[in-house]
């Protein structure tokens, strides 16, 4: 990077930044239910998770990240300042939320920060209508998927063991591992491009790149940080998805995890960024409501509903707040 402006390395520096605290936001999403069923322990379960978060962007593409960087903003508000002002929004709003112990969107930070800096600076015309409907469309679908995926696949699970013994539940705990590996692939092949994504849009506004495009560098880089932020875990939030809604029992975890890796998966492969957190949290839920309704805990449902329409107005205000900051500096 030594042909690289200093304003061009500073961006990525906090664009990898905002790549590891997104594995660390978000690693509570792919291990929570193996710990609390305890199919795995807590640091082997984080050491699989950031492998094969740091494995998933190499194997499936990067519609994702293009999406992020080519559809949502204009290329005349890609400028420095918005990106910048965009990175520390999310970056901001995932450290409140990690303190909180609240698992809110990564997805629905960086897309709020991205929009609240792109209308303060150049207005409503900044905004590219067609991309951000596919945005918002995916971000709110995919948690109603998960839930309807989730409530699915464990009738059909219990359906399957129906008149087994007790030993079915050795069965689904070590089928947890695998669930949570084909998780944490699915959650770096989505999330991993939001950084790659956020890094090209700021290479194409200092002019390092002519069109937009992601380099291999960039995904590299990207997979990497995304897998070191993992092994550092989100404790907090992983309580809260381990334990917070109800007892797990390894058929739930199990069936949980497949439900969110078919949907988040998919997501990816079409170019729709969605948030691990809401679809895993959806999946969760799904599965422990087919068993029985009362089994769930809706006071906790209830607080991450709110995030899930709270995160991208709050990201948006603080994007645009911190824009208006930083412009001066340009």
């Amino acid at each position: 990077m030594s042909s690289f402006s200093l304003e061009a390395i500073l961006l990525i520096l906090i664009a990898l930044i905002f790549g590891f605290y997104n594995g660390l936001h978000d690693s509570s999403n792919v291990v929570a239910t193996v710990i609390s069923t305890r199919a795995m322990r807590p640091r082997l379960a984080l050491w699989m998770a950031a492998l094969a978060n740091g494995v998933g962007p190499l194997l499936f593409g990067v519609a994702v990240a293009k999406t992020i960087g080519h559809e949502v903003v204009a290329e005349k508000a890609v400028t420095l300042p918005v990106v910048y002002a965009a990175l520390l929004a999310a970056i901001l709003w995932n450290l409140i939320t990690l303190k909180l112990g609240i698992p809110s969107s990564t997805s629905h930070a960086l897309i709020g920060g991205m929009v609240g800096p792109a209308l303060a600076g150049y207005g409503t015309g900044a905004i590219l209508a067609n991309g951000l409907l596919k945005v918002l469309l995916t971000l709110f679908l995919s948690p109603i998927l998960g839930m309807i995926a989730g409530y699915w696949i464990i009738k059909l699970n219990f359906f399957l063991a129906r008149g087994a013994t007790p030993r079915v539940n050795a069965w689904f705990q070590r089928g947890q591992i695998a669930t949570a590996a084909t998780l944490a692939l699915s959650h770096g092949t989505n999330d991993a491009q939001k950084t790659m994504g956020i890094i090209a849009l700021g290479l194409v506004a200092t002019d390092h790149l002519a069109t937009f495009h992601i380099p291999l560098w960039v995904i590299l880089a990207s997979a990497a940080v995304m897998g070191m932020g993992t092994l550092f875990g989100g404790w907090s939030l992983i309580r809260t998805l381990g334990t917070g809604f109800y007892r797990l029992r390894p058929i739930h975890g199990f069936s949980a995890q497949t439900a969110s890796s078919a949907v988040i998966l998919g997501a990816a492969l079409l170019g729709g960024p969605v948030s691990t957190t809401h679809v895993v949290s959806s999946a969760i839920v799904g599965a422990g409501s087919a068993e029985r309704v009362q089994k769930v805990r809706w006071g906790v449902v209830n607080h991450i509903v709110i995030s899930w329409f709270l995160t991208i107005p709050a990201a948006a205000a603080l994007g645009a707040l911190l824009y208006i900051i930083i412009r001066p500096l340009f």
